[in-house]
């Protein structure tokens, strides 16, 4: 039987195929959470007079980890039960993500092989993480191991 929401496996994908996920908005308090969860008790995540004075970026925004692990969350569905593994990757913070921004993942397929064992793949994708206004806030290139299809065990 299969499964509602199940994600890739790594054959059914091709370099060069593109996908976007649907948005989510940065909210004040999630960046408080994740702060305060993280323990990233920076003076310009928690004095606004620090902020509104000293700091280059002059309104709340969230850590560039909470952009980056909200942009894994968007993209959960594409590996739902076929994600193997995390390997590696590069990450660029290119913007800050203010309070209030709304983002969303365009991906694009980059590398896609399969491994010496098992039934299992290599897939890496470029990922962009785009604001509400278009503007690219983060990019990074994961590199995931991924189930092969069931038939093929």
């Amino acid at each position: 039987m299969k499964k509602i929401g199940c994600g890739f496996y790594w054959q059914d994908v091709q370099v060069g195929e593109k996908y976007e996920t649907w948005g989510r908005t940065m909210l004040e308090a999630d960046i408080c959470n994740f702060i305060n969860l993280a323990g990233l008790h920076e003076v310009v995540f928690s004095d606004r007079e620090f902020l509104r004075e000293k700091s280059v970026i002059k309104e709340p925004f969230a850590p560039g980890a909470m952009v980056y692990s909200f942009a894994e969350g968007l993209l959960l569905p594409t590996m739902q039960g076929t994600g193997m593994a995390f390997l590696n990757m590069e990450l660029d913070m290119k913007r800050p993500c203010l309070a209030g921004d709304t983002i969303h993942v365009k991906f694009e397929i980059t590398e896609v092989r399969k491994t010496s064992k098992g039934n299992r793949g290599l897939v890496r994708t470029f990922n962009e993480v785009i604001n509400q206004n278009g503007d690219t806030v983060l990019t990074y290139n994961p590199l995931r191991m991924l189930k092969g299809r069931p038939e093929e065990d």
